[in-house]
């Protein structure tokens, strides 16, 4: 059975890059049905953030970036000329058919084409507008453009990513992906669908201020509440646990693996199949809270015995007695790996001009049921004319005029 829960829901999306996008192809893969406003002739700034691009069907390259692929499945794409007047007012009466519109602009930067959350209400009041910036909508920084890469140091993440000072490699890292903006997309989604809930009850939209600091605050979890408990700022450790121990990716004899032991069971389980029972009956390692503390000396015996085994023997040695490890895969052994296989994590789509597109499909699981995906990311107006003659009912004569006037692509 397929399944689309909010194909009842027309949503805008007037955002770029990652956080506001991300935000909207979840709402589409949930069957809500998405116009992508763009900008005519550049469309969305990722649409040119590449190689790779994708190949047409006679194997020449494109100009459709494998990244704009990853965050816009699902849309129709309207090329819209905003800075004219006739470009707002269609703007408007999509607004005003529509349920959630998501933007991503400087603070004030719609407001100069008379399209802010104030504009738009007065021709929906219902409508639920999500702003996504750097910093949020108030506050001494609120009119500083944020990116991921600087939110993601100014945020804290970078401060406990990297390895510790003083160890080969040292120094901050940020993520290997835009961790705070897909977060911020997530907030985002959780903000959007709680605000129709609210609407379902007194029939009135808001405006949703979403910042990517605040979200980087928020999600520093653990991190942020061990400083607050203790006024010590956490540090860089590499991959080791702040809170837990042994937690870390361990060298054996022919790889890295990672093990991740939650509780003392864990730990004693792990330590016999090891070899060194011994060391669960050593207070010093008894309890998670006395490895924590005895770590600089339980870390070098475990480094010291892990390098005896291949890392095969030792995953299929902890699998059998329930202790959390696995391989440090590249992404290539992801998608070669049996459970993201039968748990459905690539698929194809159509596209009108690479014939399919690969795609990575929703985490989302209905049990017994399937998301239906409504179509592969968009080429920039792949469906203007579907928009303005099927959603706001255009004649082709008022299509052709704004078209040659440039108000949309063509």
């Amino acid at each position: 059975m397929m399944i689309k829960p909010l194909s009842h829901i027309r949503v805008l999306d007037m955002s770029r890059i990652l956080a506001g996008p991300w935000a909207a192809q979840t709402l589409a893969d949930l069957g809500a049905e998405v116009i992508k406003i763009e900008r005519p002739e550049t469309g969305d700034d990722t649409r040119t953030w590449g190689p790779p691009f994708i190949k047409d069907k006679e194997g020449n390259e494109t100009k459709e970036s494998a990244y704009f692929l990853s965050t816009n499945r699902g849309k129709k794409s309207l090329e819209l000329d905003i800075s004219k007047p006739e470009g707002q007012g269609i703007l408007r009466d999509l607004a005003a058919k529509s349920d959630i519109l998501i933007e991503n602009y400087k603070v004030g930067g719609l407001a100069a084409y008379g399209l802010s959350y104030e504009d738009l209400k007065k021709v929906n009041s219902g409508l639920i507008y999500c702003s996504i910036t750097g910093f949020g909508q108030t506050g001494p920084f609120s009119t500083r453009a944020g990116y991921d890469f600087l939110i993601q140091a100014m945020g804290g993440l970078m401060s406990v990513t990297g390895e510790p000072d003083g160890s080969p490699g040292a120094g901050p890292q940020k993520v290997g992906v835009a961790l705070t903006d897909i977060l911020t997309g997530l907030y985002t989604n959780i903000a959007a669908l709680s605000a129709l809930a609210r609407r379902e009850k007194t029939g009135e939209g808001c405006h949703i201020d979403m910042a990517l600091l605040d979200v980087t605050t928020a999600t520093m979890a653990n991190q942020a509440l061990n400083f607050l408990v203790t006024g010590e700022a956490p540090t860089r450790m590499g991959n080791a646990h702040p809170n837990i121990v042994p937690y870390e990716a361990f060298e054996a004899s022919d790889m890295y693996l990672i093990i991740a032991v939650g509780n003392d069971g864990q730990f004693t389980r792990y330590v016999k199949a090891a070899g060194h029972e011994e060391l669960a009956n050593d207070e010093r390692f008894s309890s998670n809270a006395a490895r924590v503390a005895n770590r600089d000396v339980l870390i070098p015996i475990i480094k010291e015995f892990m390098k005896k085994k291949t890392g095969q023997e030792w995953i299929d040695a902890l699998e059998e007695v329930g202790v959390p490890c696995g391989p440090l895969n590249n992404m290539e052994q992801v998608f070669d790996h049996p459970q993201v296989q039968a748990r459905g994590m690539k698929f194809d789509l159509e596209h009108p001009m690479a014939g399919t597109v690969p795609q990575v499909a929703s985490p989302i699981k209905f049990t017994g049921e399937q998301i239906d995906y409504q179509g592969a990311p968009p080429t920039l107006g792949q469906h203007s004319l579907y928009v303005l003659s099927e959603v706001l009912g255009l004649t082709e004569e008022k299509i052709s005029e704004l078209q040659k006037r440039e108000i949309i692509g063509k």
